[in-house]
């Protein structure tokens, strides 16, 4: 997100996106040209990269976010892996074209507290078919140690698909 530019959150209209690759409609909410979605300031994550393939979300821990035992509850982290999978896979499709998940795994190889900061989660399309992508995706702590991994399978949706 621009950070000279306040946050909009809210989803585009249709008729302002319709002609823009997925690419270039993240790279458009990067710049805050189109609206940030309302789940990153519920989840207090933000998408700051994208490429041919590639996504990248950033986001900060916090205490608000904790599950009964105290750690950053684990559907925080499987939703940046979903939402890095999910958009890796839109980085590749033509306008027109959306995906959604089909399903995500995610393993947990350490703990997120609420005072481990600032996280990255960066999803990788790994296979690209007709109506079906795979990508992967993995989230790491400021020191660059996975705290989790994940896959997802997504399916495309749009004209002849």
């Amino acid at each position: 997100m621009s950070a000279t530019r306040p946050i909009v959150y809210g989803v585009a209209a249709a008729e302002a996106t319709a002609q823009l690759s997925g690419l270039a409609y993240l790279r458009a909410m990067i710049d805050g040209e189109l609206p940030a979605p309302p789940i990153s300031e519920v989840l207090g994550f933000f998408l700051t990269e994208a490429g041919e393939g590639v996504a990248v979300f950033e986001g900060e821990t916090a205490a608000r976010l904790r599950n009964p035992m105290g750690a950053v509850h684990g559907g925080w982290a499987l939703t940046l892996i979903d939402s890095a999978t999910t958009c890796a896979a839109f980085t590749v499709l033509p306008p027109g074209v959306v995906c959604t998940t089909v399903e995500t795994k995610a393993n947990f190889t350490r703990p997120i507290l609420a005072d481990t900061g600032r996280v990255r989660a960066e999803g990788r399309i790994l296979t690209q078919g007709r109506r079906l992508l795979t990508a992967e995706a993995k989230v790491t702590d400021a020191r660059g140690r996975v705290l989790a991994h994940g896959s997802s399978t997504l399916m495309t949706i749009g004209p002849d698909r």
